[in-house]
């Protein structure tokens, strides 16, 4: 009896695996959104990551070079070396944000102890740039006069100490919740298309008349969702770890492939009772991407929620993929469990409940 059903539970997931290799609809739907998501995301980091200025260093004596060199160390710029002809060139084509200049008598001003202005010309033509520009040339010279030791006409200290083991960059920021994104919109869409495809081309009537239990049908269903679903996040997250823009470690790599698991059962069970209810490939395939693009933002997934306004942070407490995507992060980029009991407690109850919808949505779809 038990070998029974799993070869019909076996012949379901088979069924259904073949069919979403074949059709190539289903791996554009689900693959290009995340990736072009993804895409933006790069563009937008190195768009913003640093901000492009020209830096004319009109002294060549020990101090400017001192001073260039702290403003090439600074981090936060994209430099470009320029002859004050050229930068003006620059500045007015829009390809670079600032031109600094460094006077001829820079070294001589700092040696005699008198006011030595760099002199800062910006575009202020977007305010995210234009402020990098202000805040980070007043932070390049404190580091110039912190270089300058016991000569310094001004004495400073600084003292840096992070919060966090890692740095991590802005695009590599966007990665994790990319592959939340991945995972929820394969679910859906793979696991709706295959229960909707069933009403569709009337192959429901041949398992109704079949003898298997009903419930074996469901179970194959949400299995070959789930191991698609799955799979697919699973090769997408390592490639991203051999890319470098991830880096799990030890125990945290269990961490990650429970959470991805839980949000795949989560949309694989969301995305049968879609395909139940609806019974028809193109509008579920519609609904699906909306669902699960949706559910995306309003779980925070384009910034750092702690920093959205309140109400988007009161709504996403609401919304399943938060969860996944904080545990993601907190197991990948910085190694800690922080809070990670309550995301796969949440996690698991959501995928339950999903499961639940789309059996009963799977049941009563078949009784009718």
């Amino acid at each position: 009896m038990i070998n029974t059903r799993i070869r019909v539970i076996w012949a379901i997931f088979r069924k259904d695996l073949v069919i979403w290799l074949r059709n190539g609809r289903n791996i554009v739907a689900t693959v290009v959104p995340p990736l072009a998501f993804l895409l933006v995301q790069a563009l937008g980091a190195a768009a913003v990551g640093r901000s492009p200025v020209a830096l004319v260093t009109l002294d060549h004596g020990p101090q400017g070079q001192l001073m260039q060199q702290i403003f090439h160390q600074a981090d936060v710029f994209r430099i470009t070396d320029a002859t004050p002809s050229q930068a003006q060139q620059l500045f007015h084509d829009v390809q670079v944000i600032a031109i600094i200049t460094i006077p001829a008598d820079f070294s001589a001003r700092v040696e005699r102890h008198d006011p030595s202005p760099v002199i800062v010309h910006v575009n202020n033509l977007n305010l995210d740039f234009t402020n990098d520009v202000r805040r980070s040339v007043p932070d390049a010279i404190t580091q110039f006069y912190q270089a300058q030791g016991s000569n310094s006409p001004i004495l400073l200290t600084m003292h840096e100490q992070n919060l966090r083991s890692r740095d991590v960059q802005l695009f590599q920021y966007s990665v994790l919740p990319t592959i939340i994104l991945l995972l929820t919109l394969s679910g859906l869409v793979t696991s709706s298309i295959a229960a909707a495809r069933e009403w569709e081309s009337r192959t429901v009537k041949e398992m109704l008349l079949a003898p298997i239990a009903r419930v074996d049908l469901i179970v194959g269903k949400v299995l070959a969702g789930f191991i698609t679903t799955f799979c697919l996040g699973l090769l997408i997250f390592l490639l991203a770890t051999v890319l470098g823009w991830i880096q799990p470690e030890g125990i945290y790599w269990l961490n990650s492939l429970l959470i991805m698991a839980l949000v795949a059962l989560f949309s694989t069970g969301l995305g049968v009772a879609l395909g139940a209810a609806l019974q028809k490939t193109q509008p579920v395939i519609a609904l699906a991407i909306n669902v699960a693009i949706y559910l995306f933002f309003l779980a925070g997934g384009v910034g750092v929620l702690a920093f959205e306004p309140l109400w988007l942070q009161n709504l996403a407490s609401f919304v399943p993929l938060t969860y996944g995507i904080h545990a993601l992060e907190q197991a990948v980029f910085y190694s800690a469990s922080d809070q990670f009991g309550r995301d796969v407690l949440v996690l698991g109850i959501c995928a339950l409940v999903a499961l639940g919808i789309g059996t009963l949505a799977m049941r009563r779809g078949i009784a009718s």
